[in-house]
């Protein structure tokens, strides 16, 4: 069974920069999803189950936060690897992102190897 990675973010360029950050990934079976917002994210999430989510914290609808807490805190869903992206580095954003079950938090702009290189370990790829 193939892996699944979901990409959220409400700014479409930022999505397709991600995806194509990652794209070597799909040669390698991992199926890629995207929402942009939060309540369309709880829903793949919930759905799909995807082994890595790519989680955006300021979006209309439900912030990435919400998402965040609604998956770790509410559904248990313990085998959903989070990682908020930010814009902001504030310390403030870092312990909020702990506070609601994030596993990890990065900062935009991101460092393309950086998520690569965290997307092949959490997938065990």
């Amino acid at each position: 069974m193939g892996k699944k990675l979901l990409i959220v973010d409400d700014e479409a360029h930022i999505r397709m920069l991600i995806e194509q950050t990652l794209e070597e990934l799909e040669d390698e079976g991992v199926e890629f999803l995207t929402a942009e917002n939060g309540e369309q994210a709880l829903g793949i999430i919930q759905s799909e189950n995807p082994e890595l989510v790519f989680l955006d914290v300021m979006m209309p609808k439900m912030n990435g936060m919400e998402v965040c807490r609604r998956v770790k805190k509410e559904l248990l869903l313990d085998k959903v690897f989070i990682v908020l992206l930010t814009a902001k580095g504030q310390e403030l954003d870092r312990l909020k992102g702990q506070e609601v079950g994030a596993d990890i938090y990065m900062t935009k702009p991101f460092d393309p190897e950086v998520i690569l290189a965290k997307a092949r370990e959490v997938l065990g790829l």
